[in-house]
């Protein structure tokens, strides 16, 4: 939706994150470990070494390149977009999926504006369990269809991932200039697309008008896409918040909200009387019976 914006051209999904970010301990942790590991990327653990290649002691040296070599990817795909529309000042928007590199992206770019979408925990797993079934959208990216044991460790796996990157984009938000800051939750969005095209446009300093954003957000609307291009397995599947209820079983749900429980708190997702939390009972589960 934000590509029909004025002068705005899209990068979607260029995995940046998945580059500069990448995961420590690998997904297979959260089946084989003796405990729950804790999530983290690789410069968390080697940033102060020497010899890594984003150390920090040369952080003045690379960094530099490393933008510049960002903006050179992005420069002439919007470029071209740009030309294509008649958009003389265009203003690129990035649609970033791995936003556990949020902090390092917004080093590289500070005058950027961050647009935080916020989305339930819960609903993103279970979007990601659908999409690890067999001959689902994400196996064409490379994904493989998920064994039925394979489910809980995938869904802790997934759910520490969210819990990450959401931790992630919170400290990020709050240290920035809230001038150029805009959170919009997924919920809302879906309940009044209008108003949150308002919110996102306004932070952009674009003049889209209301007309505008009424005509975007018809267009792009879930129902509006034709009934065989949505559903289990496909890219457009639910748009409708809280169907993990639906789709997982109480035992999965309880391992889910084991690691989620206090973030959905927080968030105002959830009361504490509605998740699992017993954290010290997820330990006992993942130590090894003694010999």
């Amino acid at each position: 939706m934000l590509s029909g914006l004025d002068r705005v051209t899209p990068i979607d999904d260029p995995h940046l994150g998945h580059h500069i970010g990448v995961w420590r301990p690998i997904p297979l942790a959260w089946a084989t470990a003796s405990e729950l590991p804790k999530l983290r990327t690789l410069r968390e653990f080697k940033r102060e070494q020497r010899d890594y290649l984003l150390s920090d002691r040369y952080q003045e040296h690379w960094a530099p390149a490393l933008r510049d070599f960002i903006r050179a990817r992005f420069e002439p795909q919007a470029s071209e977009d740009a030309e294509a529309r008649g958009i003389v000042d265009p203003l690129v928007v990035v649609k970033e999926p791995a936003a556990h590199a949020a902090d390092l992206l917004v080093e590289l770019f500070p005058e950027s504006t961050i647009i935080f979408l916020l989305r339930d925990g819960r609903d993103v797993v279970d979007s990601w369990l659908d999409g690890y079934a067999d001959g689902a959208w994400a196996t064409e990216e490379g994904a493989y269809p998920l064994a039925e044991e394979g489910r809980i460790p995938f869904i802790r796996w997934q759910a520490t991932v969210w819990l990450h990157r959401t931790e992630t984009m919170k400290e990020v938000f709050s240290r920035h200039d809230p001038e150029r800051r805009v959170m919009v939750r997924y919920e809302d969005l879906r309940a009044d697309p209008v108003a949150a095209l308002e919110r996102i446009s306004r932070t952009l300093g674009t003049r889209t008008g209301r007309t505008r954003l009424e005509e975007i957000a018809a267009a792009d609307s879930f129902e509006r896409v034709p009934q065989a291009e949505k559903g289990n397995g496909l890219f457009v599947r639910k748009a409708s918040p809280g169907g993990w209820r639906e789709s997982m079983s109480t035992e999965e749900i309880e391992a889910m909200d084991e690691i989620l429980g206090e973030k959905l708190v927080e968030l105002r997702y959830a009361e504490p009387d509605e998740v699992t939390r017993p954290q010290v009972r997820l330990q006992r589960r993942f130590r090894r019976p003694a010999a």
